[in-house]
């Protein structure tokens, strides 16, 4: 099973910071996973979202109070700072800190450390931890909100990462590259562009962005996973569309690999507040569950890779199944 480092070893790093991704090849994640979004001088960084205030100081930036703006993002309106108004050199101006402090104060201590890395700049990280390790470690890039990037701001997400790929020699089959959506029409794109293996993600509800009359659960039926699997490698997946309400197996694993399709699941965090009641301990929602536990109900289902904010409990306790 894939050990995903999502967004890096972001339990215990400021997500999407060059200190979070190396801290996940550190503990032995397979690939480390950037979403990317996109500058206004047509640059690719990381970060969760094109709005910035959540993940970085900017909000306390009084040089850049007058870029706040109200944008319809897929059909949702967000008020903040958003990438695409800024160019690299003011966005190098600004530093990284936690979304969640309340669950991750420790996380916290690292507020204002770290800037936002560049797609370049995270390849330079793996190649540099590729040559020191002596393994190879995977990239899972995301593209975030390409339809609404291209018909709002002009920018072509799926054109700027094919183009950065091929520039960084990442664009072969051989190469240890998934590149995901939660949209279609991009993938398909890509599809006919590299050969690196695609993702379509898909969520417990919603559909893609770019076609809005399509919904996930149509896509997760028989006919709507042979389609996925005309231009996709693999399905990532919510859990919660891997488990029913009972803890029960949806069928969606043996389902998709039928189909042709890897399956891929997001996202598995330490904190009870995001597992089972069956796998917390104690009462604290930041608290630290059973992630043992999770690892092994996936394992047995034979999910082909699991996204991760804590990379190092992962690898440790699937080392620990190959030991049983």
């Amino acid at each position: 099973m894939l050990v995903i480092a999502h967004r890096g070893a972001s339990g215990e790093r400021p997500e999407h910071t060059l200190a979070a991704y190396e801290r996940a090849i550190d503990q032995g994640a397979d690939y480390i996973e950037p979403d990317l979004v996109a500058t206004k001088d047509l640059v690719l960084v990381a970060r969760h979202e094109n709005e910035l205030s959540e993940t970085t100081d900017v909000a306390a930036r009084e040089e850049f109070e007058d870029r706040q703006r109200s944008k319809t993002i897929d059909g949702r309106l967000v008020t903040g700072w958003f990438a695409e108004d800024f160019t690299l050199a003011e966005l190098r101006t600004l530093r990284a800190k936690e979304r969640i402090p309340a669950i991750r104060p420790a996380n916290a201590r690292y507020d204002g450390l770290y800037t936002i890395p560049t797609l370049a700049e995270i390849v330079q990280l793996v190649r540099a931890k590729e040559a020191e390790s002596g393994r190879r470690i995977g990239l899972y890039p995301e593209l975030k909100h390409p339809t609404f990037l291209l018909q709002e701001a002009g920018i072509d997400m799926v054109d700027l990462l094919v183009t950065q790929l091929r520039t960084l020699d990442l664009d072969d089959a051989e190469d240890l590259v998934f590149v995901q959506s939660f949209e279609v029409g991009p993938l398909r794109r890509l599809d006919s562009m590299i050969e690196v293996p695609l993702v379509q993600l898909v969520k417990a509800e919603g559909g893609p962005a770019d076609i809005p009359a399509t919904s996930y659960d149509e896509m997760l039926s028989p006919t709507g996973l042979a389609d996925i699997a005309s231009y996709a490698d693999a399905i990532g997946a919510d859990l919660q569309l891997i488990f029913g309400p009972e803890g029960i197996p949806s069928g969606l694993v043996g389902e998709a690999q039928q189909a042709g399709l890897q399956v891929h699941v997001w996202t598995l965090r330490k904190e009870n507040a995001y597992l089972p009641p069956v796998l917390q301990r104690g009462d604290a929602p930041g608290a630290t569950g059973n992630v043992p536990g999770m690892v092994n109900l996936l394992k047995v289902q034979g999910v082909d890779g699991v996204f991760t904010d804590d990379p190092g409990m992962v690898v440790s306790a699937l080392a620990q199944l190959r030991g049983n």
